[in-house]
């Protein structure tokens, strides 16, 4: 287990899921002891084969600050360690280890999930709610998922029955068929798993019904954020769930607007359009296939005057690490439907999804919370200056280049570090209003293009703008 690895995927997250926990100094035996059942809990819901434990980590920034946290501590001249073992129930087997990381010390308490039955600390099961350790009992749904999970009967979209029964499926069949496929009448609901184990329709079938009476939204504001007026909410849903797609993934192409591109003009005029389609037909498809749709939510689609940004609810399996999905490894939320998908050639199994809106967009176009994944594609304005500049720098090898395009959020730093050269990454966090991550990868984009050159230590240096 490398914990390098381990540390620096949690921090690319940027934020604290429900198995795994930031502290500094911080320690309270008691509430430990508490922490460790609730993560431990919440690892086996998430499907995580471990929960981590972290001093060292400011729990706000996630900056790496190192830590003084010795675990060798007694508590009531008993040593930490086998305070914590004797009170818990079953006895799991908890691991404290240290290691330095960017120079600093850091100390990793490694909890197994729980196997069997929750895990208690003095006779009282814990569950991680938020940023919160509370009892389990005050929460028996999620109560009746752990024991689901513990028995290996994790609800799905083909295991939920649908409150609908009276459902038809005629969009469906048409659908097949302008791919070619002719459904058997007898026998598709069975192959395409329609039905639940006592013969009920499910989910999946109320999703592909002619009706999934869940409607599917794209809003449309008039300027950057959700405080301006709204142009117009377009709705697609209760319909077919594939049809919604189709219909989404259709409003895109007329909204994608060809652009007249006179720069740099010699001979015939070029056309450039709002954004990448192929970047916004993956992003959508991904919404649809990996979304959580056993809470009968849909994916939201919002279009901003310079941006769209695609969410679907759940968020990143624990079997995944950040660079495992950038690099397109998949591990399907609603295995069905991702056969759907590939039977109709609506998507493949490529892994080509995620690495086509990262080599348009980059890493700052993905945005990971415990609940939701968002992708952000912004506008590219060829005749508005504000949404992107080209940056003059003097390239490695003495060059000059004009052509380095950058985004907002790097334009935005580039102003802070001229206004601050000392300016740290906590700062930026706070002034510019996107995550430490995000920072860093902005700050490397820079450094990466000669934009920007870190002169000195991480600590003590400063920052040099290239001109």
């Amino acid at each position: 287990m490398n914990y390098d690895d381990i540390l620096n995927d949690l921090l690319k997250r940027n934020f604290e899921s429900t198995w795994f926990e930031f502290k500094e100094n911080w320690f309270d035996a008691e509430k430990l002891g508490e922490y460790i059942s609730g993560l431990s809990n919440s690892a086996k819901i998430c499907n995580s084969e471990y929960a981590f434990f972290f001093w060292g980590i400011d729990d706000k920034t996630h900056e790496v600050v190192g830590t003084t946290f010795d675990y060798d501590a007694e508590v009531n001249h008993e040593p930490l360690e086998h305070f914590l073992l004797r009170n818990l129930t079953p006895r799991i087997n908890i691991r404290f280890d240290t290691f330095y990381f960017e120079k600093k010390r850091v100390v990793i308490l490694i909890i197994p999930a729980a196997n069997n039955i929750p895990t208690s600390f003095k006779q009282i099961r814990y569950i991680r709610i938020g940023s919160s350790i509370e009892s389990l009992l005050r929460y028996p749904e999620r109560e009746a998922i752990l024991w689901a999970s513990l028995n290996h009967k994790e609800d799905s979209i083909e295991t939920i029955v649908s409150e609908y029964q009276d459902l038809s499926f005629n969009t469906l069949i048409n659908y097949y068929a302008t791919k070619g496929i002719n459904l058997n009448i007898d026998t598709f609901k069975t192959n395409l798993g329609l039905y639940t184990s006592d013969g009920k329709y499910n989910l999946l079938a109320q999703l592909l019904s002619d009706n999934s009476h869940i409607n599917v939204r794209v809003a449309i504001f008039a300027g950057k954020t959700k405080a301006d007026p709204m142009f117009s909410v377009k709705e697609f849903g209760n319909m077919n769930m594939l049809l919604s797609l189709d219909k989404v993934l259709d409003y895109g192409d007329t909204f994608n607007i060809p652009q007249a591109d006179e720069r740099h003009r010699v001979v015939t005029r070029k056309e450039v359009t709002l954004f990448d389609a192929n970047a916004y037909r993956e992003a959508i498809i991904n919404a649809f296939v990996h979304n959580n749709w056993k809470e009968k939510n849909a994916p939201m689609f919002t279009f901003y005057s310079d941006r769209i940004e695609i969410l679907s609810h759940g968020s990143l399996s624990p079997k995944l690490t950040i660079q495992d999905f950038y690099k397109g490894k998949s591990e399907p939320t609603n295995k069905k439907l991702s056969d759907i998908f590939l039977q109709l050639h609506i998507s493949e199994r490529t892994g080509r999804g995620v690495p086509t809106i990262l080599k348009r967009y980059g890493e700052q176009a993905f945005e990971f919370t415990e609940n939701w994944i968002q992708v952000t594609i912004p506008f590219n304005f060829i005749n508005v200056v504000d949404y992107q500049i080209e940056a003059k720098v003097v390239n490695k090898s003495g060059e000059k280049v004009v052509n380095k395009l950058l985004n907002k959020s790097q334009i935005e730093l580039l102003k802070q570090l001229r206004n601050n050269p000392n300016i740290t990454i906590s700062e930026l966090v706070k002034i510019i209003g996107i995550g430490h991550t995000a920072i860093q990868n902005n700050l490397n984009k820079l450094q990466e293009l000669n934009v920007v050159t870190r002169v000195g230590s991480r600590k003590n240096g400063y920052w040099k703008i290239n001109e």
